[in-house]
């Protein structure tokens, strides 16, 4: 995939990205709507992969992209909660390097991954949940095809505050067919 002399290269999370993964979630421009326990902290990050290196039911996934000066990671990509038997998985993207946002990177990157997990997975169903004021985020999940499904009515209750939520889902027909 080609944008901007660039492209998207996706990899499996490595326990060298920890210090990336703390830097970008605990960055107040980017943590906006997520629900992390913050600050997150190296010990702690590092504790998450050890645990979920032998966890089945998630992907985690580091999303870069190629320069004349090699690699550069942009952000962090995955499923969790991977159901075979129902054969469907909730989606997440963080968009961790601001330089890089609005240039149509993490469409790109959800493609990607998108087609990747349909194949491997053999999954039917996507799914995925945004807060409600998120709006760069549902802007983006729409151009991909995802389709909101519903409003969950305080859905979370996150630092004192509740939290509504809308689903999106994305259907395999539709998304490798469409």
């Amino acid at each position: 995939m080609k944008k901007e002399n660039s492209s998207i290269n996706l990899r499996l999370f490595r326990k060298s990205d920890v210090d990336l993964k703390v830097k970008w979630i605990n960055d107040e421009e980017i943590n906006t709507f997520l629900h992390y326990d913050l600050p997150l902290c190296p010990d702690r990050t590092l504790n998450w992969f050890n645990k979920i290196m032998s966890n089945n039911s998630r992907e985690d996934y580091i999303y870069e992209i190629n320069t004349d000066n090699g690699p550069v990671p942009i952000g962090l990509i995955g499923l969790l909660g991977i159901d075979n038997k129902n054969r469907k998985a909730e989606f997440y993207i963080v968009n961790g390097e601001k330089k890089y946002q609005g240039r149509g990177l993490a469409a790109e990157a959800t493609k990607a991954f998108l087609n990747h997990a349909f194949l491997k997975h053999n999954l039917n169903k996507i799914y995925l949940y945004t807060e409600v004021d998120n709006k760069p985020a549902q802007k983006l999940f729409k151009k991909i095809g995802f389709q909101q499904e519903g409003l969950l009515k305080e859905d979370l209750i996150f630092m004192g505050r509740k939290v509504d939520r809308y689903s999106y889902a994305i259907y395999r027909e539709v998304f490798l067919n469409g």
